[in-house]
């Protein structure tokens, strides 16, 4: 029988949701069923799901609140079932800081939150200074000078690595 798959996922700017798109990607190759949903829509049950994902963006240091909303309302339910959470954001182009254990915004998730899900994974976002307003744009610059990123407003790097997207996305079907 074949098991059912919900990814939900957070988003600010495209990226997080163009990830789950990839993941959903390597789930058809892979013949499995996903139902990919933005967390904010989502209201149906959990539990007639086998497997459940969230993906969440950050934004000035933070998850969405309705990511962590969520896992709250619904944390007996989520430990009962095969779990994935990862997380989108720019801190992650660094090698450094591109794993589950030594990304700051992911250990810092997970002090406030009571969830361990199965499966954790970081990817880097894509940085796009024409895409943001004028305030958004001024503090991502600002808060790219202070860890070294690039700050020219004209800039467009997208930092994420397809190839372990993929290889999440595959583990993730063979959970």
């Amino acid at each position: 029988m074949k098991q059912k798959t919900l990814m939900l996922y957070s988003s600010v700017d495209g990226q997080t949701l163009k990830i789950c798109n990839q993941l959903k990607e390597v789930f058809n190759q892979h013949d499995q069923d996903l139902d990919l949903q933005a967390i904010d829509d989502f209201d149906k049950d959990i539990t007639q799901y086998d497997k459940l994902v969230i993906g969440a963006s950050i934004r000035y240091g933070v998850h969405n609140k309705s990511v962590i909303d969520f896992i709250n309302h619904h944390k007996a339910q989520l430990d009962a079932m095969k779990t994935a959470f990862f997380s989108v954001n720019l801190v992650a182009r660094k090698p450094e800081k591109n794993a589950p254990d030594t990304n700051p915004y992911v250990i810092k998730f997970f002090k406030t939150i009571d969830w361990k899900p199965t499966v954790v994974e970081v990817f880097a976002g894509k940085l796009d200074y024409k895409k943001y307003g004028f305030f958004d744009r001024t503090m991502i610059r600002f808060i790219m000078w202070m860890t070294k990123g690039p700050t020219d407003p004209s800039v467009q790097i997208e930092y994420t690595n397809w190839d372990r997207v993929s290889a999440f996305g595959k583990r993730l079907t063979e959970l």
